[in-house]
């Protein structure tokens, strides 16, 4: 996701663990467990650092945010428990066939939607044909691919009735794929897949996930308090989900933050429980107990838009802007928050490589696609200028307004500035919402973006960069890569589709179709009496349904 982490790697080939059967019966109860320990008032203050909650439409959601409240307010097949491992969602039992093309889900009968409408099969077909309908524009209908008829629907060549997937009665659900996908399972529970009420799109039209009012649920929690442009609201517990004795928290207050240093001090005064850190504060506070550093599978990048400046689109002029760029300076005196230097596009620690059973981002690393070289930079960027017929050139820095990306495109813009003559970088200030908007619309020239692996295999972080992805905001386009990422998709070998993700991974890194800047960490202030909070690496990060305050 835009935005979107895994401190032990969930690799694709341990899926298995995604099959469930009779899953429904291995839902234990935590009730009892937690309680004689459960706090009498269950009100969680929580917040996000700078960035905006922008839809609650799961076809619509691209950033965190967005995916962490929709995956909190309502539920797909499976729930990502720890290590992204599945539990019980809607889905209570799963049975997959021989050639692994056929995937038949039984329902749940007890589940509801927040406007008392059962939650059936129907839901999920309504929901998946209008991810995939073009007519919606989901930036994430590309996940689709792979399941019949998919590609042809989003290209406009099928209607989206022709989807493998239908609804045998309320309660049993048939997906049909074209091929198998190795990481079909791990799918399952992205927000993107979950079930949509007709009902209510119907009612809203437009208005549909604009707003807290605008929405149903048929998850652990109900949103509420949110306007659509305001930067608060309260997740509450639902009273109808099918597992509420599980839910232990009876508000969740969240507000958007921009600046740590508020943050901060929000967390000493009791007003907050958690709160996100950076740079020296996390120096500050290294021995203080309540200190809480998550890894992360997420990548900040800096991206050229080749189709706006046609002078972005020469290879030179990239690979000397990335040179510029003393990666370990950069995480370590300007972030300083335990940010680490990037292997590649693909995050270190996502998944390993099951011929090899290495990590894959260092197995595939392009040291020149992310090392610290001047002098070769000021050669690079000589010869490019002369190849494009300029002696200088002027660019804006589009970047978010936190703390975190000042201090990023700050660094960015000196280092530019200061290696590459003839070079002047005008920095652009803007709040998440309106970043991702210029990425969308392709209105930036450089944009320092970010990316989180939706799930745990590479080809979550490579398959945005194919020419035709909607993600590529800055169409980057390269033969060899779209066809490698090709073959990943339509093998059934594993050895072919690793050794192909592979040839992507070496492929973007030596034509600099990015520069990638620090892989992420969070480092927050969080109050050690939260208890029982899942947190992932890849894929939506915070599971609330079973966290609770204890005494």
């Amino acid at each position: 996701m835009k935005w979107k982490t895994l401190s032990t790697a969930v690799v694709v080939t341990a899926a298995a663990g995604f099959l469930l059967t009779g899953c429904g019966n291995q839902s234990k109860s935590t009730s009892s467990a937690t309680s004689g320990n459960l706090a009498k008032t269950q009100v969680l203050n929580w917040s996000e650092n700078g960035q905006d909650l922008t839809t609650l439409d799961p076809s619509l959601a691209v950033d965190v945010i967005s995916g962490t409240m929709i995956n909190n307010s309502q539920e797909g097949l499976y729930r990502l428990g720890s290590n992204s491992k599945a539990t019980p969602g809607i889905a209570t039992a799963t049975k997959v066939s021989k050639d692994k093309k056929t995937y038949t889900f039984t329902l749940r009968k007890n589940a509801k939607w927040s406007n008392g409408d059962k939650v059936t099969a129907k839901d999920f077909v309504y929901g998946w044909r209008r991810t995939v309908d073009p007519k919606t524009a989901s930036q994430y209908a590309y996940l689709y691919s792979g399941i019949k008829n998919a590609d042809k629907i989003t290209n406009g060549k099928a209607k989206a009735s022709t989807l493998g997937i239908k609804a045998d009665g309320n309660y049993k659900l048939t997906v049909t794929l074209e091929k198998p996908i190795q990481y079909f399972k791990l799918l399952m529970g992205f927000v993107v897949f979950f079930p949509q009420n007709q009902h209510a799109v119907e009612k809203y039209g437009k208005q549909y996930g604009t707003s807290s009012s605008k929405m149903v649920y048929n998850g652990p929690f109900k949103m509420t308090g949110w306007q659509g442009t305001n930067a608060t609201w309260t997740l509450v517990k639902n009273n109808q989900y099918w597992d509420k004795k599980n839910v232990h928290l009876t508000k969740i207050k969240d507000q958007v933050v921009k600046s740590t240093t508020t943050a901060f001090n929000l967390f000493q005064s009791g007003k907050l429980d958690m709160a996100t850190l950076s740079g020296q504060q996390v120096k500050n506070e290294k021995n203080n107990k309540k200190l809480v550093i998550r890894k992360s599978s997420r990548l900040n990048y800096l991206e050229f838009n080749q189709k706006k400046v046609k002078e972005l689109s020469n290879k030179k002029l990239r690979q000397a802007m990335s040179l510029t760029l003393n990666r370990k300076q950069l995480v370590n005196n300007v972030l300083g928050d335990g940010s680490v230097t990037p292997q590649g596009f693909v995050t270190a620690g996502l998944a390993n490589d099951p011929t090899t059973g290495k990590d894959f981002a260092a197995e595939n690393k392009v040291a020149s696609a992310v090392s610290y070289n001047p002098t070769k930079a000021k050669k690079l960027w000589k010869e490019g200028l002369a190849e494009v017929g300029k002696k200088k050139l002027t660019l804006t820095l589009t970047h978010d307004d936190t703390d975190q990306m000042k201090a990023l495109s700050e660094y960015l813009q000196g280092q530019l500035e200061k290696e590459l003559p003839g070079l002047t970088v005008k920095s652009v200030t803007v709040p998440y919402k309106t970043r991702i908007a210029r990425e969308v619309a392709g209105n930036f020239e450089l944009v320092i973006s970010a990316w989180q692996a939706d799930f745990a295999d590479p080809i979550s972080d490579l398959g945005i960069m194919t020419s035709t992805n909607d993600y590529n905001f800055g169409k980057w386009t390269n033969k060899s890569f779209d066809e490698a990422i090709n073959t990943a998709n339509s093998t059934t070998s594993t050895k072919a589709r690793w050794a192909a993700l592979a040839k992507a991974e070496k492929e973007i890194g030596t034509d600099q179709g990015v520069a990638p800047l620090s892989q992420n960490v969070v480092a927050q202030m969080v109050n050690p009496k939260l208890k029982g909070l899942v947190y992932n690496t890849a894929g939506i990060n915070y599971n609330f349904k079973e966290a609770y305050m204890a005494k």
